[in-house]
């Protein structure tokens, strides 16, 4: 089975890598880029929250020691990468993510990194809860525009796709095809992200994981 892989790079090029081992051919279609934007963080933050992978490396080492909390397991992978030594995941989305903080409730300021528009509800949701949080932008996400020229879809049995985000602007891209494709989904969130298209099939994980996403795979 041919598949194509829609998340921003470098982990477009690391899942592609990933299916050809596992057998299948792998065709990428990064639907966002990142663009690092200059942190302006505090210098001593009591915990760090992270939402996506695209904000580690915005952080210093200054903060590897500090806990931190995830929304999920590979992006706990990448932060134990970076040298982050207190980490800890959510296992799931932002709703599991405020719910962790919240029951940690480490004394003092969290650091809530983000990209550019993300992060206001759960900012919202922490300081509900009494929370001191201060959010920063440290990357950005732009869609992709327009398809490659002489993209096209035949050939392939299915599509990945690791966030709400990536979908949506999969979407706003209207390409033609996708309704002899079964779309595979990271989780519920981004399975209904994708329903305004036509599908074979919309399978979402189990647990929000690479290795959940791709048990989907046939």
């Amino acid at each position: 089975m041919k598949l194509l892989v829609t998340r921003p790079e470098p982990g477009a090029s690391a899942t592609a890598a990933r299916l050809r081992t596992l057998g299948y051919e792998a065709v990428t279609l990064p639907c966002l880029s990142i663009t690092p934007l200059p942190p302006h963080l505090p210098a001593h933050p009591a915990a760090v929250v992270v939402t996506s992978g695209q904000a580690v490396a915005a952080l210093p080492a200054s903060l590897h020691n500090t806990p931190c909390f995830c929304v999920g397991d590979a992006t706990a992978a990448k932060l134990r990468g970076a040298g982050f030594t207190r980490v800890e995941s959510a296992q799931g989305n932002a709703d599991d993510l405020a719910k962790l903080v919240i029951a940690r409730a480490v004394p003092g300021l969290h650091l809530l990194a983000v990209g550019e528009r993300q992060g206001m509800a759960l900012e919202a949701r922490l300081r509900e809860a009494g929370m001191s949080v201060v959010r920063r932008k440290v990357y950005r996400a732009a869609p992709l525009r327009v398809l490659p020229a002489g993209f096209a879809l035949d050939g392939l049995g299915g599509a990945l796709f690791y966030s709400a985000e990536t979908a949506r602007a999969f979407l706003r891209l209207k390409p033609p095809g996708t309704a002899a494709l079964t779309a595979f989904a990271l989780s519920d969130a981004v399975a209904a992200a994708l329903k305004p298209l036509p599908w074979r099939e919309i399978r979402a994980a189990v647990a929000p994981t690479e290795a959940d996403l791709m048990a989907l795979l046939p």
